[in-house]
């Protein structure tokens, strides 16, 4: 789901992302391969969103698999869903990474599982002939109840059903939208039974949390600033917000060759790790493919 403050993540990207990723855009991405052997049938063709903390998870699938010996061409910066979905049905693109909630959302428009696992489980059933998911890793990028550090420590905040144990006035932070959504004020009483002020912040939201003016916010977990201002995001043990781990969407044609590689790539992407990547790209400046380098080595994959 896109919200305001999803616009701020990727806005913080853009001047990163048009140093460090550029020259991966195309009048028709599905069209010209980034990378790897062009028109090489034996190549396997990884896929990524028009956004870069997709990107640099793609260009690591793409550099583990060129590390396990096997040919790979890079179509980046596909669009919206339902042309990059198309394009792995089709066999154009063969491995895709996405994100659990939101992909089974598009799929099953009745869905109503919330938490990892059983979004995860809902998601593998609902996946079109001919295509799998992998397995998710624990790195998400989906909504969150985040406080500052100062904040946690105060209350020895862990999960967001410790809110109950704050003893001034609960503000939360988020687009005006969020008012009405399942996780927000209505949903925080009847899923945790905690009372919670709200204000519509919109692209102020982060700014807001840091000043004071309410002290929890609707971040997104990957947005790099969890980790250069020191956030803290809250667990949702009942799965108030829906899950959205990062997981591989393969074509079944190509998943015996892939799936072991992959899957040791899943297992080290952690959230901390997504939101390093991301501090790397929009603080840093640094290229996808120097992250990925980075990461694969620094976990023993490359």
């Amino acid at each position: 789901m896109i919200t305001a403050k999803k616009t701020i993540a990727v806005a913080a990207a853009i001047v990163g992302a048009a140093l460090a990723l550029g020259g991966c855009a195309s009048s028709n991405p599905l069209d010209k391969p980034s990378g790897g052997s062009s028109g090489d049938s034996s190549a396997i063709v990884v896929g990524s969103q028009s956004y870069p903390s997709n990107e640099i998870i793609a260009e690591t699938y793409a550099q583990a698999l060129e590390g396990a010996g096997l040919k790979v061409q890079r179509k980046f910066n596909i669009g919206q869903r339902d042309a990059y979905m198309k394009a792995i049905e089709d066999g154009e693109v063969q491995v895709f990474p996405e994100y659990t909630g939101n992909l089974l959302q598009w799929l099953d428009k009745t869905a109503t599982a919330t938490t990892p696992d059983d979004v995860y489980a809902a998601l593998q059933k609902a996946m079109p002939a001919g295509l799998t998911v992998l397995d998710k890793a624990t790195a998400t990028d989906q909504d969150s109840y985040t406080v500052t550090k100062a904040f946690a420590d105060k209350y020895h905040l862990v999960s967001i059903a410790d809110l109950a144990n704050v003893t001034e006035p609960l503000v939360l932070g988020g687009n005006a939208e969020l008012a009405d959504r399942p996780y927000g004020p209505k949903g925080l009483k009847k899923v945790y039974g905690i009372d919670i002020g709200f204000k519509g912040t919109g692209d102020t939201t982060l700014e807001d949390l840091l000043a004071g003016t309410v002290n929890v916010a609707d971040i997104y977990t990957s947005q790099p600033e969890i980790k250069t201002k020191d956030l803290v995001v809250l667990q949702d043990p009942k799965g108030m917000i829906l899950a959205s781990n990062v997981v591989p969407v393969v074509n079944k044609d190509v998943e015996a060759k892939v799936a072991d590689v992959i899957n040791a790539v899943q297992a080290k992407l952690t959230p901390e790790a997504l939101v390093d990547m991301n501090v790397q790209n929009t603080v840093d400046q640094k290229s996808a493919a120097d992250i990925a380098k980075k990461f694969l080595a620094d976990n023993g994959l490359k």
